[in-house]
């Protein structure tokens, strides 16, 4: 995973922030805060995990699919490797 090293600063800068989010939606809950609120957290949660699985997923399908990135064989596993994590992502 060699992308996910050469990108690990900004990787982990976002997660630190998607960390907050979700410590804030936390603290949303604790504190009896109303439903708009838990909701507008609970969107800006999901939308940084989304746009984190996006970029990963960007860098993995540049690096394990592109047009240099092996023999067919190796493309076509990468391929279904990807196939199934995207079904779980959508479940």
């Amino acid at each position: 995973m060699a992308h996910t090293l050469r990108d690990k600063d900004r990787l982990l800068a976002r997660v630190r922030r998607m960390k907050g989010q979700v410590e804030a939606l936390e603290r949303a809950l604790q504190e009896d805060r109303d439903c708009v609120h838990v909701l507008q957290q609970t969107a800006a949660v999901r939308g940084a995990a989304s746009g984190f699985m996006s970029d990963v997923f960007e860098e993995h399908l540049r690096e394990h699919l592109g047009p240099k990135s092996g023999s067919v064989a190796e493309r076509e596993r990468h391929l279904k490797e990807v196939a199934e994590i995207i079904k779980r992502y959508l479940r």
